[in-house]
């Protein structure tokens, strides 16, 4: 190979491999802006609670973003077999339980413990679901930072709103596989338009019983419209995208990004002052996360053939 044809080996080997990075860091971006969507809808639905209580919240959420979504999507229900169907309503329910109980425990617990506590579901999919041992060292140094964010807000924290937080997280693992599931078995978004229906449909009891007539208002009717459009359908589907192009695994490290977005949140919307130490553990959880992107990048990145 002369000179001239080296250089544009080179050049084209170079372009590959930026290539293979943007197309890598394409679903992190997507998975990051889900995350900063749904923590602010979040903040946002903490403000609302006193006028509907958890459950009117979780129902105007689900229910508006299920509307919404049929609208958009218009997915159609001919042509699946019975185990699309069952992939669809389990992801549905889990759904459900996910926002039923992260809205019970962040009733009774700060905001930040709550996603603390509940982030430690996918953590564990994280260790059990990956092959590697780099991704228990990821998943150990995010669950540290993790601990170390909650630690300030666990004195005297509510055992029945941590015990809604680990329910919430466990909801939230399954909600990962079943989202990758249901993106490969429905096309667009269609299967988590879907899922939506069939969470909303299982809230909507609950929320009737404890909000009644309040979920007509017409301001709390607005403030539930944007609680859903910025905690579900924006996140849900961008999440959905994501989990196309990166391993459950990597999703679920990723997802130890929650608390750090949620101290954000809270700073600016709630007015929660945040420490040194919140710092340090928001450190953690980022350092933590960028190393199991890098590492998933490196593994899955073809080495290029030398001439």
């Amino acid at each position: 190979m002369d000179a001239e044809a080296a250089v544009a080996a080179g050049a084209v080997a170079g372009g590959a491999a930026e290539s293979r990075r943007g197309s890598s860091l394409a679903p992190v971006a997507l998975v990051v802006a889900g995350g900063l969507s749904v923590q602010f809808g979040s903040a946002l639905a903490v403000l609302i609670m006193p006028r509907t209580g958890a459950l009117g919240v979780v129902t105007l959420r689900l229910a508006v973003a299920a509307v919404v979504m049929l609208l958009v999507c218009r997915p159609s229900v001919r042509g699946y077999t019975g185990r699309d169907w069952g992939t669809v309503l389990v992801f549905g329910v889990a759904m459900g339980g996910m926002n039923t109980l992260f809205y019970q425990a962040s009733d009774r617990i700060p905001l930040g413990a709550a996603v603390t506590l509940e982030v430690l579901g996918p953590l564990a999919l994280s260790v059990f679901a990956s092959r590697q041992w780099v991704s228990v060292l990821w998943a150990g140094l995010a669950l540290a930072g993790v601990g170390l964010l909650g630690a300030a807000g666990f004195g005297g924290l509510d055992l029945v709103g941590a015990a809604f937080a680990l329910s919430a997280g466990a909801c939230w693992a399954a909600y990962i596989v079943f989202s990758a599931k249901t993106g490969r078995r429905f096309p667009q978004a269609d299967g988590l338009a879907l899922a939506m229906a069939v969470a909303a449909l299982l809230s909507l009891p609950l929320g009737v019983l404890e909000a009644g007539t309040k979920l007509l208002d017409p301001v709390t009717l607005g403030l539930g419209a944007a609680v859903a459009l910025m905690s579900s359908v924006l996140p849900y589907t961008l999440e959905l995208v994501a989990l196309r192009k990166m391993p459950a695994p990597t999703f679920a490290v990723l997802m130890s990004l929650e608390p750090a977005i949620a101290a954000g949140a809270g700073f600016l919307i709630l007015h929660q002052a945040l420490s040194l130490v919140d710092a340090l553990a928001i450190a953690l959880v980022i350092g933590a996360s960028v190393g199991a992107v890098r590492s998933q990048s490196r593994r899955r990145a073809p080495v290029p053939a030398v001439d």
